[in-house]
């Protein structure tokens, strides 16, 4: 089967973002965040926690310790829920960092932290079944009252990744309250590698990495919700999943890169079959922009 052209546009449309109207957020030479407009007008509010250092934002010396700044994050965040320019504040603190495995600069509440700019990190789940014809995929539909992308098509498992869990913890987590797998089928995850991108959203950047799993599903197990996070769940043939992809917009924006991945993995996209395979393959993992430290 020839899959055409239509895939690659959901791998740029991820990758579209405008640095000029973000000054980054600079702690020990790092780049810990890329705020924006909303945020930096907050922080310039707060200049007993943020110092404007010409292009970029320091912590005040009174924030040196992981405590300190996570406190000044927290008041960006108040200051941005209460003016209606994010969602209300959730309580759920994601880690703030320069990449997954570096030393964590402090936490900021989920809410803030496209406002914020940081590096954003989650488990994204494929869940399948090999059948006689060919795999098929599990395909979530998200509850039509989601803040985020609402009743759009998902993975099976999805979600963000919080402070003080490991990947796995957050993963099994995710499994029982999305789709209600016991936790011993949730173990069986493989973890296979991910997909980040980085785009320019209005509230702000949105550099996020996505850990890709693997979980093939046993023939007689149908996940169901377990929360409110999503209503149904289909067994959908590849190829139809593809199609989907290729002519609509009917899955969360950033799912479709996560089943482009598997289907690079396992052969179900090749050179032979898909023009767009070179483009696809070299764009799922880009670098974020200023990886690099400064000098000191």
């Amino acid at each position: 089967m020839l899959f055409g052209p239509g895939l690659f546009r959901h791998v740029s449309a991820c990758n579209v973002r405008n640095l000029t109207r973000v000054s980054p957020l600079v702690a020990e030479y790092r780049r810990l965040a890329w705020p924006g407009a909303a945020a930096q007008e907050a922080m310039a509010s707060l200049d007993r926690h943020f110092v404007r250092d010409g292009a970029i934002w320091r912590f005040a010396e009174s924030c040196r310790t992981t405590a300190a700044r996570t406190a000044a994050l927290a008041a960006v965040a108040k200051a941005l829920a209460r003016t209606g320019q994010i969602r209300p504040l959730r309580g759920e603190l994601y880690p703030v960092t320069t990449e997954w495995g570096a030393p964590v600069a402090c936490a900021i509440d989920r809410s803030a932290s496209v406002a914020m700019g940081v590096r954003a990190f989650g488990v994204h789940l494929n869940g399948f079944v090999r059948r006689g014809d060919g795999i098929h995929l599990w395909v979530a539909r998200r509850a039509r009252d989601k803040a985020v992308a609402p009743g759009k098509l998902d993975n099976m498992v999805a979600g963000g990744q919080p402070a003080r869990l490991t990947l796995k913890e957050n993963l099994i987590k995710e499994c029982a309250e999305e789709a209600s797998l016991p936790r011993a089928l949730a173990e069986r995850a493989s973890p296979v590698g991910l997909v980040r991108y980085c785009f320019s959203t209005p509230e702000g950047l949105k550099p996020d990495t996505l850990f890709c799993y693997d979980l093939e599903m046993p023939g007689d197990v149908v996940p169901t919700p377990g929360d409110d996070e999503c209503e149904a769940f289909e067994l959908w043939p590849v190829a139809r999943v593809l199609e989907t992809l290729a002519r609509t917009d009917d899955f969360k924006f950033n799912v479709p890169l996560v089943i482009l991945d598997f289907c690079l993995r396992h052969g179900v996209l090749t050179p032979e079959n898909a023009p767009e395979y070179t483009a696809i393959a070299s764009n799922l993992r880009r670098p974020f922009p200023d990886s690099e430290p400064l000098e000191p």
